[in-house]
């Protein structure tokens, strides 16, 4: 990252509030005039103006050396508001899916002092650390506890003293930070007087056990609260420690706390909190206005869905080590822009204090996620595709509601596109592939979308970037009508009077798409060589319920019915096409992880007839044994529909296994649990199903921990598709 160079102080104070963002994957602070940001490089600190964007050093790995230490590595950054102070985060450890801990030192920009926050605290504990606003003092959290700590005499005070595992201060239990994105919990007041916070009691939770079998000789049990699809959530609450007295107050906001989740709260002044409620179905949102010395809270928006109501801003990024839910104010402060899918459409609706509605986005298209608010000009630009859902462009608004959204993205760059807004509106980062260019990137301004650098353009460098087209992308249509699209690689030397073996890559879940425009698709990361040229077709489709952007009714179709529509959409756009002249019926494979999993596990027993093979990874085999945010979310209450769930769920069909099956789990996967693997085991031994099983040892969701595991999966993974689907046209 970049930074300083004998900048004089009047530029350092000028810095006043800058924006993380990110640029070629790393994290950046914006400047808030926006012609100039910050980045990591080589463990540097580094400062590129534009639009020259010239770097220079800004804090150099000397400033960034304790006495007697090595150099800091810095994992992340952050600047006070007075640029005089900046907060570099390191020696970091994983919570779950982030290292969202670690230890955080102070350097003061003007005297070149580094100092360690919270020491004495155990080492790597403290998270999401913070500097007041007037940076006199900072506060994090550790080991459940909040802290502060004066910065001129290092006092610490521990502001919360009841933390433990079962009782969260100032962070998330393991549901809200995987399903919500929750994972920083706690916000200074705009005056620094203040510290609003969330406090998660999990004692009502059973845990999860997880068992380690090979780190000692006796077996280790690893305990995850963990709340179970059925069960109640934890009781989440709200408070405001004044810092003069150390005294909290509560949140008086109405509604059982067990029976609804606040996902999102903001401070609008230092006596106005915003508070966003859900009910536990997640079909309910009510926008609180918490006035903190009265107690009172007051409705100023409220939304009802049939279906669920999404709490995500972005589609995009949520697991970014610095993602927060936040509100994008507008009018000094006396509106904000909230999303809403009410209209059929998911667009961007501007609400007052005072409740007052007006939608910003008219039309027939979704706002995939909002990037810029340009009020000086009264524009707005996001990211949209109205024409194609595999693709990704910018788009611009005028701000009176009236207007029709005009895209940005020249004709040129046909593909995903993705852009990095400055503060003033002027520059953009902007970043382009699609399945045959390989990623780019440009420095643009903003207002005619021209680089910054017409010799290091993506328009002049193009065919550098381009390689063959070996992806197509096709639609598929059910019964019913339905469109889906797909994407498809044949084998290399593709001769179309042969018959070839499929393969089949699916999700099918309202968490994630695969057919996308964009570099890499089309590639299995768990083969082991060249599917195509080993003679392979390739497929992917999306069905109904996969978050793309067709509308609230293709998105919600899904709802109460995961492991049925998503299944039988996938399995009848299969149907059609082993009926195509170059596909082998015979050879017909299918392989998913996690939602993929279940997929394909229902697709193995649904449809026998029709997959032969099929590889599932980390898969949710009872629906009944997942968390309850998740399942609740797109499946209701199993109290009031629980033929559902098992309508839904692999193991009810695990009786019609006709085909080859290689089912695969690690053992500490604390997000799917283990339970899912022995239960269908259990199963299918029970019908006298042959198959195989590869359980790998503490490896967590993602399969990856411990050396040679990525290979052995690779190998493995490989050896038995070739075994059971043989490639090769024929």
């Amino acid at each position: 990252m970049i930074l300083r160079k004998n900048y004089p102080l009047k530029w350092l104070f000028a810095v006043l509030f800058l924006i993380s963002v990110h640029v070629s994957g790393q994290s950046v602070l914006w400047e808030k005039d926006g012609n100039s940001y910050f980045q990591i490089e080589k463990n540097q600190i580094v400062r590129y103006s534009l639009p020259s964007n010239q770097p220079a050093v800004f804090i150099s790995s000397s400033d960034l050396t304790p006495a007697g230490k090595s150099p800091l590595v810095v994992r992340d950054f952050s600047f006070s508001q007075d640029g005089k102070k900046a907060l570099i985060y390191t020696n970091t450890k994983r919570v779950w899916r982030l290292d969202t801990q670690g230890d955080y030192w102070v350097l003061d920009l003007q005297t070149k002092e580094l100092k360690q926050a919270g020491k004495g605290l155990p080492e790597s504990s403290l998270r999401f650390a913070k500097l007041s606003p007037d940076a006199s003092q900072i506060a994090y959290v550790s080991e459940f506890n909040l802290f502060v700590e004066n910065l001129a005499n290092g006092q610490i005070t521990q502001l919360t003293k009841d933390g433990n595992r079962k009782l969260i201060n100032g962070t998330f239990d393991w549901a809200y930070e995987e399903e919500f994105a929750c994972r920083d919990g706690f916000q200074w007041s705009p005056d620094g007087k203040k510290i609003s916070y969330w406090q998660i009691d999990a004692n009502q939770i059973r845990d999860y056990y997880m068992m380690n079998f090979t780190d000692s000789v006796y077996s280790q049990v690893v305990p995850v609260e963990y709340p179970k699809v059925g069960e109640s959530p934890s009781p989440a609450r709200i408070g405001v420690i004044e810092l003069s007295s150390q005294k909290t107050t509560w949140l008086n906001i109405p509604g059982d706390p067990q029976q609804h989740y606040l996902p999102r709260m903001e401070w609008n002044n230092p006596d106005l909190l915003l508070v966003q409620q859900l009910n536990r179905k997640q079909n309910h949102s009510k926008i609180y206005a918490v006035n903190v010395p009265k107690n009172e809270a007051k409705v100023i928006a409220e939304e009802k869905e049939e279906t669920w109501i999404d709490v995500l801003s972005n589609w995009e990024n949520v697991y970014g080590l610095t993602y927060r839910h936040e509100f994008k104010w507008l009018n000094d402060k006396k509106e904000f822009l909230w999303f809403s899918e009410k209209d059929g459409w998911r667009h961007v609706y501007k609400i007052g204090l005072d409740g007052k509605e007006t939608l910003l986005t008219p039309g027939n298209y979704d706002v995939i996620n909002l990037l810029h608010l340009d009020e000086n000009n009264k524009v707005a630009y996001f990211h949209a595709s109205p024409d194609n859902a595999t693709q990704k462009y910018l788009y611009k608004i005028k701000l009176d509601g009236k207007s029709k959204a005009e895209r940005v993205t020249p004709a040129i760059f046909e593909g995903t596109n993705t852009y990095t807004i400055s503060p003033s509106g002027q520059f953009a980062f902007h970043q382009f592939s699609n399945s045959y260019t390989r990623p780019s990137s440009e420095w643009i301004s903003l207002g005619k979308h021209q680089p910054l650098d017409p010799e290091k353009s993506i328009e002049s460098n193009l065919a550098k970037y381009q390689g063959p087209k070996t992806v197509e992308f096709f639609k598929i249509n059910t019964a019913d009508g339905t469109e889906m699209d797909g994407w498809m690689v044949k084998p290399t030397n593709f001769d179309s009077s042969k018959k070839y073996p499929v393969v089949f890559f699916v999700y099918t879940e309202p968490w994630g798409a695969n057919v996308k425009d964009s570099y890499g698709v089309g590639r299995n990361r768990n083969y082991e060589g060249d599917m195509s040229a080993d003679g392979y077709i390739y497929i992917s489709i999306d069905n109904r319920g996969t978050p793309a952007p067709k509308g609230r009714a293709w998105r919600k179709s899904i709802y109460r019915k995961i492991g049925r529509l998503n299944i039988s959409d996938q399995a009848e756009a299969a149907a059609q096409i082993v009926k195509w002249d170059f596909v082998d019926p015979e050879r017909v494979a299918v392989w998913g992880h996690s939602g993929g999993g279940s997929a394909t596990l229902n697709l193995m027993f649904q449809y026998p007839e029709i997959y032969k093979t099929g590889i599932s990874l980390a898969a949710v085999a009872n629906q009944l044994t997942y968390d309850n945010i998740y399942q609740e979310r797109y499946m209701g209450l199993p109290q009031e529909n629980l033929e559902d769930f098992v309508a839904g769920s692999p193991i009810t069909y695990a009786k019609n296994l006709q085909g080859n099956l290689l089912y695969i789990h690690g053992t500490g996967d604390d997000n799917v649990h283990y339970d899912n693997a022995e239960m269908l085991i259990n199963e299918l031994i029970k019908h006298g199903k042959l198959f195989q099983f590869m359980p790998y040892p503490n490896r967590s969701h993602g399969i990856s921990e411990g050396e040679g595991t990525t290979a052995h999966l690779r190998k493995l993974y490989t050896d038995f598709l070739k075994r059971y689907c043989p490639p090769g046209g024929k």
